[in-house]
């Protein structure tokens, strides 16, 4: 008998459902709720308060603005880094921070930081019987610490350098008190601890200091020694030695006589020159500097002015105007002399300074050899000098140093590097319980849980699972029974409730009169099947095999069988499915009317699950797929579940076609004397068959089920007319 497996399909969840399912267990979920949130509030009530309280601290640098010497601080102190604030929160939470704390507020004197010392009487009996170490054999000191501990909470808040002390008390006064408390011991001992750090620096250095001091006097006199020895005087600020200052003086003086010597040189030649060509020699400067010749030429000029007098008084012949010429001749003749010795002076400058420059290039040879003799003593002499500037410079270091270590050994000199942002105050309300969020949260999750429960019983049940539209069932096939068997359970009437019976799932219900005589149809089918007959197919064009050959030529996948006539229209539409399944194509047939007749011609088993379990979420898929006792075809049975319950579900039938579509060759739905819309419905107006079985078709109701398909969107029905059903043997086994 064909079967689906279930370990191979695929199912979505009813969501439908399980709202449906927490729905009428509401009552139950309800009262759980109520209990829990009573249970809650007086929990909550019962429970003794506890109350929180924080405090804030700013990790920062700070360093005086300036040192004892009144200069500003040159080197800025790094701010502090992630590993830095880290440390200072480890710090805070050292046990011998919390010690100093501890003692001071006395809190060895509090039962709630030595709960321990009244034990309980379950402590006692488990550490009687040696299930727990006695809580008394630690000192008072170390309880106090490990409550302390539990009640502390020091925290870095996110991206700042700022550090958070919380601290829990059933105390609110105790609660505020000790994170102040932890705040001024913390500071106390930063502070302590830089004051110890300047006074170690302060003796370090006084010894440094005198060390230091006398190797400076060491280095100096060094390079006092050196230079006397080897003669390397020094000259004004400047620090150069003599033998470089002569060399540079002579230098500087030999550069000046050449000048000289080359300027008079140039000078008397000059001066001959003009004096061979009788060039005027007025504007030379050595001429004109000379006051020989320049009384010579003032004389010259009055004579000249007393012969232009004459001249226009006496004749050339007169013996005055030949006296005068004779004046002005000799005193041209005194010029020229005068000249000559301005020349003869000029060569004797040239001399001189031509011997001078010989003098200094000899004291320069001299000075050069010298000075390269003292270059090899200044190697020495700079060496010293910079081991004595090294030493010095260390010294006025450390003296710089000492006086800003000094000047920190005050009291408030040396501040923590930690600034009071948030001081704790007493709070007025308690952290815990918190009544009223307790008791909502404890009926929203018990709400929610119990919810929660009723879902996974429901899908654990398989009752809110349904068929996917990517399901994939694979047909096998179980083992075929014994004729025997079949037939003593074909023969079985079905006894199924008739009450209110839709005569489709799709349409109203029919009548009493078509259920007996649907039964009379199904009891004589039975009776037929035991005997063998043979049955000659009509050979008109709306024969099941001429139907069964249209859907075939179509390959058509899903066809939808609708009969007006009620039963014996459905029989018809199970001729046809095992029409097709005998011509060897995979075919199922769901019943989806409501007499259920192709159910009670094709199935083994009455009461068996079908597509309105399957449509309610009480069969899983693999459940609902029957094989035909007559035939290969297999047949989705109408089911067990409420009708009307099954059909609220009516969406998913086109989904359940379609898997069905991807695993057999043909699906038949017999929707029995539904009307066009529900058809439409559940085909979704898909590119589907539809077909007409009517035994003995009427034209004018033929012609209104096509209007009424027309206009739902379906032109073309195929007409299946069979009037008597061929009766089938049950098969036997391979």
């Amino acid at each position: 008998m064909p079967s689906v497996d279930r370990d191979q399909h695929d199912v979505d969840i009813d969501l439908a459902q399980l709202f449906r399912a927490v729905w009428q267990r509401k009552g139950r979920i309800l009262a759980a709720t109520a209990l829990v949130g009573v249970l809650a509030f007086v929990g909550a009530n019962a429970i003794s308060p506890s109350y929180k309280s924080d405090a804030k601290l700013l990790i920062e640098s700070r360093q005086p603005n300036f040192s004892a010497s009144g200069t500003a601080s040159s080197t800025a102190e790094p701010m502090p880094d992630e590993l830095n604030i880290a440390s200072q929160v480890q710090l805070l939470q050292s046990v011998d921070l919390i010690k100093q704390v501890a003692r001071d507020l006395k809190l060895n004197e509090r039962t709630e930081f030595d709960p321990d010392s009244s034990p309980s009487a379950m402590t006692d009996f488990l550490v009687l019987f040696g299930l727990t170490k006695n809580p008394l054999e630690l000192p008072p000191e170390e309880r106090v610490i490990n409550a302390f501990k539990e009640k502390l909470n020091v925290y870095q808040v996110d991206k700042s350098r700022v550090i958070g002390i919380e601290f829990t008390s059933k105390d609110p006064k105790l609660a505020a008190a000790v994170p102040n408390a932890m705040m001024d011991v913390y500071r106390s001992l930063q502070s302590g601890a830089k004051l110890d750090s300047n006074s170690d620096a302060v003796r370090w250095l006084e010894t440094e200091i005198a060390n230091l001091r006398e190797k400076v006097r060491e280095a100096e006199q060094k390079v006092a020694e050196y230079r006397s020895s080897a003669g390397l005087m020094t000259l004004g600020a400047d620090q150069s030695s003599f033998s470089g200052k002569q060399l540079s003086d002579i230098s500087t003086e030999l550069a000046r006589v050449r000048g000289e010597r080359a300027n008079a040189e140039a000078t008397a030649e000059n001066l001959r020159a003009s004096i061979q060509a009788g060039k005027s020699t007025d504007t030379l400067d050595a001429i004109a500097r000379s006051e020989s010749i320049q009384r010579l030429k003032a004389t010259e000029s009055q004579i000249r002015g007393q012969i232009s007098d004459l001249s226009t008084r006496l004749l050339e012949g007169h013996p005055q105007m030949k006296a005068l010429r004779a004046q002005l001749s000799g005193i041209r003749e005194q010029v020229q002399a005068e000249q000559l010795r301005v020349a003869a002076s000029l060569d004797n400058e040239a001399a001189v300074a031509r011997e001078r420059e010989t003098q200094l290039l000899a004291q320069l040879n001299t000075l050069k050899a010298d000075t390269a003799r003292s270059g090899e003593d200044e190697v020495g002499l700079k060496a010293l000098e910079r081991e004595a500037t090294a030493q010095r410079q260390l010294l006025e270091t450390y003296l710089a140093r000492y006086r800003e270590a000094s000047s920190r050994l005050g009291k408030d000199a040396s501040p923590a590097d930690a600034r009071v942002i948030s001081t704790a105050i007493e709070p007025q309300e308690p952290s815990f319980p918190k009544v009223l969020p307790i008791t909502i949260v404890a009926t929203l999750s018990t709400l929610i849980l119990a919810a929660v429960a009723v879902m996974l019983a429901e899908l654990f049940s398989g009752r809110a699972l349904r068929p996917t539209g990517a399901m994939v069932p694979v047909v096998t096939r179980r083992e075929e029974q014994e004729p025997e068997e079949y037939a003593a359970v074909a023969s079985v009437p079905r006894a199924r409730p008739q009450d209110d019976m839709p005569a489709s799932l799709l349409s109203v219900a029919p009548d009493a009169a078509l259920l007996e005589e649907m039964e009379q149809a199904v009891a004589e089918e039975h009776e037929a099947d035991a005997v063998p007959v043979a049955f000659a197919e009509e050979s008109d064009e709306f024969s099941v095999a001429s139907v069964a050959d249209y859907l075939v030529e179509q390959e058509a996948r899903i066809a939808f069988a609708l009969s007006p006539s009620g039963d014996d229209g459905s029989a018809g539409t199970v001729a046809l499915a095992r029409e097709l399944a005998d011509r060897g194509h995979r075919t199922v047939l769901v019943d989806m009317t409501g007499s259920a007749c192709p159910s009670h011609l094709m199935a083994n088993w009455r009461d068996l699950p079908g597509i309105t379990d399957l449509l309610t979420g009480e069969a899983a898929f693999a459940d609902c797929i029957h094989s035909d006792h007559s035939s290969s075809a297999d047949i989705v049975p109408q089911g067990n579940a409420d009708i009307r319950q099954a059909m609220r579900g009516a969406d998913r039938l086109s989904m359940i076609v379609d898997a069905l579509a991807d695993v057999y060759d043909i699906v038949l739905v017999e929707c029995g004397p539904a009307n066009a819309d529900g058809v439409a419905r559940l085909s979704r107006n898909g590119h589907h068959e539809i077909i007409l079985s009517a035994p003995e078709p009427q034209a004018e109701e033929l012609a209104e089920i096509m209007i009424a398909f027309e206009d739902v969107g379906y032109r073309d029905l195929v007409l299946l007319s069979v009037k008597n059903p061929p009766a089938r043997r049950t098969r036997d086994a391979a």
